[in-house]
């Protein structure tokens, strides 16, 4: 991998010098990829049993009751992530890794022995919170530490360690369940994670010397406000290619949100049980993540937005094949979660890497956060559609739903976005 020329070699504040690269960076590179293994297995702990705790344990009858922990995990998480780019203008981002982990010491605890369904809710807002602030910061640091020639690259690693983890203890929380009940064994493994995570935050070194660095070798225009309401403007809606990678985002996760709380409900209603299910659910997350590797080194070749539009458009098929083929629900389980997985493989990495392609380093973290609080609120519009849409419809409908909603968002990513890279300017 070839590092970004470099001019001076300033220092940092331990006095090492500071290099844009991949390979320049790799040792710090490889705890940010390892740290957010941590951050995808804390929130991979809800995505087989809680559905299923709010039904069995708790005795919810309304889909949309059943959701409502994925909604408040979406909300807290989408704000947090707003507030997290502004943050970063007062706080390292070291600190505000280590705060993320801070809170969310308890979360494992109270998913395992929550005395009611509030318990569970309140949980998933401390959840969002970890997640807003860890997961953002892993994101900013390795787009710090590489330069602009290897985002797709970077994100793609941090997405693929961290959504492979989601898979693989979605996977495990399953089986778990089959053999000690659905609480507390398999949310205590939770407890792992965050000691993990939170002694990994601790080690890992700040990069504000990088983002320095690239400042000092690509001056703002002074008429451009890099302030938190001028770019949550731009991000959201002035820049077309900014505006069409947001609402990708949001569907995206929209996509998501509903599978999280339909798909368990859905293929437990056809008759599978809670093994075939933790493989459908584990599956998904698991392309998803370990696809994005390939995904983003590609986004770095041929551009950002074939990835986005075509990856929209898989995910869609993704949805039919899970209705079309239902007859025979652990086959469509599984084609619908390998085509939801590699879409969403293709979207994630060079979503990001666009949205920092079109924001300069000085508004770069705001756009981050407007782009992520998007994409995250879509968590919990999946959720209230899909609760709404299933107690009033049924299952079925939702899935509907989500596949014309889902193509229509890569018909207008194909309409908005535009490839622009500030590496080449």
């Amino acid at each position: 991998m070839n590092a970004t020329p470099l001019i001076t070699t300033p220092t940092d504040a331990s006095g090492r010098p500071v290099r844009l690269g991949l390979r320049e960076n790799w040792l710090q590179f490889t705890l940010l990829v390892i740290l957010n293994v941590c951050v995808g297995g804390l929130v991979g702990l809800e995505r087989t049993t809680v559905p299923l705790i709010g039904s069995e344990t708790f005795g919810l009858t309304s889909d949309l009751a059943v959701f409502s922990f994925i909604i408040a995990f979406g909300l807290t998480k989408a704000f947090t992530n707003l507030a997290a780019g502004a943050l970063t203008a007062r706080f390292r981002r070291k600190q505000l890794l280590v705060t993320g982990w801070l809170l969310g010491i308890p979360v494992p605890f109270a998913l395992a022995w929550a005395p009611s369904w509030g318990w569970i809710v309140a949980a998933n807002v401390l959840l969002g919170l970890n997640q807003g602030l860890t997961w953002s910061m892993t994101v900013n640091m390795k787009i710090d530490l590489v330069g602009p020639s290897r985002r797709g690259l970077a994100t793609g690693l941090n997405e693929a360690a961290g959504y492979t983890t989601v898979g693989v203890t979605a996977l495990l929380t399953g089986y778990l369940a089959t053999s000690y009940g659905l609480r507390p064994v398999p949310e205590l493994i939770g407890v792992v994670f965050v000691v993990a995570g939170l002694a990994l935050a601790l080690v890992v070194r700040d990069t504000a010397a990088h983002v320095a660095f690239e400042l000092a070798h690509q001056p703002l225009p002074t008429d451009e406000d890099t302030g938190l309401k001028a770019t949550f403007t731009r991000t959201s809606w002035h820049n077309r290619s900014l505006r069409g990678a947001s609402q990708a985002g949001l569907i995206n996760n929209l996509n998501d949100g509903l599978t999280w709380g339909v798909f368990p409900l859905l293929f437990t209603d056809h008759g599978l049980g809670l093994a075939a299910v933790s493989l459908i659910k584990g599956l998904y997350p698991i392309l998803w993540g370990l696809g994005q590797i390939p995904t983003g080194h590609l986004a770095d070749r041929v551009g950002r937005k074939p990835l986005i539009v075509h990856g929209m458009l898989v995910q869609a098929a993704g949805f039919v094949l899970a209705l079309a083929l239902l007859e025979r629900p652990l086959l469509a389980g599984i084609l619908s979660a390998i085509a939801l997985g590699l879409g969403t493989a293709m979207v994630y990495p060079a979503l990001i890497a666009s949205i920092s392609d079109h924001a300069h380093p000085a508004w770069r973290s705001n756009a981050l956060g407007t782009y992520r609080f998007w994409r995250d609120i879509g968590y919990a519009v999946g959720a209230l559609v899909a609760g709404i849409l299933a107690d009033a419809l049924g299952l079925n409908a939702t899935v509907i739903a989500a596949a014309v909603l889902t193509a229509a968002s890569g018909l207008l990513a194909a309409r908005w976005i535009t490839e622009h890279r500030l590496a080449t300017r």
